[in-house]
């Protein structure tokens, strides 16, 4: 089994924030993810959503498309209202030979919540997991019959954000709902990510690399800060620069035969986090523990 590494241009830009960033022009961003060493990039805000548009730029840098985030809301909408609005954005996904759609649930205020304490967010209550369970997994499969696996996010700030909430998705949902795994999301929501891990490797289909700078986490979590002043204080970090277990972990995912991408996505102030300083951190860290673990590495 054969693993790539590719990089999200947050890095760079936020999506979130559009001041952070939001000056790099997206040619910057690709040739810096180029020149760190990455074999491709997830989406991003600045980049085109067609693929006669977007495949040339991609292509003159040598790069290729990971996967993009969609910003899901099956929790309180019909299945053919949600698949009407992923349908545009999944056949992006398809026709630039990607394999997965990042798709997070952000019903009931997520982005409204990474500006609140961490401790206001959305909860689903016990009697509605069911229901949720079976819409999402007709989704799943109806991305699946269209060519794409769905790769659900765990997300702080989400429905699905600790580690309970997760084997609760995974109980109440069929196998086309595959899991993003994020080191950081579970690591900040309380979590452990390597029991996490082994408890779902069976139905992990994409790799978020995140490292977590414990001193921060500590406070975040301490003095219930939001997610958004956590990140800006540096709570993230890119592999190998924090107190994550990689090595564990991706000896994890070589003894499942895992043969997906592993995405850096380390989320920082790019004015403090110069970002080529850190792609390349990044890229060389998670390069050098994937090959002692075994995974072997696309040339």
């Amino acid at each position: 089994m054969v693993v790539q590494i590719g990089i999200n241009p947050i890095t760079w830009t936020n999506d979130d924030v559009p001041e952070l960033g939001g000056s790099v022009p997206l040619e910057t961003c690709l040739e810096e993810t180029a020149a760190a060493g990455y074999a491709g990039t997830e989406l991003g805000g600045k980049f085109p959503r067609s693929a006669s548009a977007l495949a040339p730029i991609l292509d003159s840098f040598g790069l290729r498309l990971v996967s993009g985030w969609f910003d899901g809301g099956i929790l309180d909408r019909e299945i053919e209202d949600e698949w009407g609005r992923i349908l545009p954005h999944l056949t992006l996904l398809r026709d630039l030979g990607c394999k997965v759609v990042v798709y997070a649930d952000t019903s009931r205020g997520r982005h409204d919540g990474i500006f609140q304490p961490i401790s206001k967010r959305p909860v689903l209550p016990d009697d509605e997991w069911p229901v949720y369970g079976r819409k999402l997994t007709l989704l799943a499969e109806r991305m699946a019959d269209f060519g794409i696996a769905m790769a659900f996010h765990h997300h702080m700030g989400t429905i699905v954000e600790t580690d309970r909430e997760v084997d609760r998705l995974m109980a109440s949902t069929g196998d086309a709902v595959g899991l993003l795994f994020d080191t950081g999301h579970c690591l900040f929501s309380g979590g452990n990510p390597v029991s996490l891990l082994r408890r779902h490797i069976g139905r992990v289909n994409h790799f978020h690399c995140k490292d977590v700078r414990l001193p921060i986490l500590t406070t975040a979590r301490s003095t219930d800060m939001s997610f958004m002043d956590a990140v800006l204080a540096g709570i993230f970090t890119v592999p190998g620069d924090g107190c994550v277990d990689f090595p564990s972990l991706l000896s994890e995912l070589h003894a499942a035969n895992y043969d997906g991408w592993l995405v850096v996505e380390a989320e920082q102030d790019p004015a403090k986090a110069t970002p080529i300083v850190y792609a390349k951190l990044g890229y060389r860290n998670l390069r050098d523990m994937a090959s002692k673990a075994g995974l072997k590495l696309a040339e």
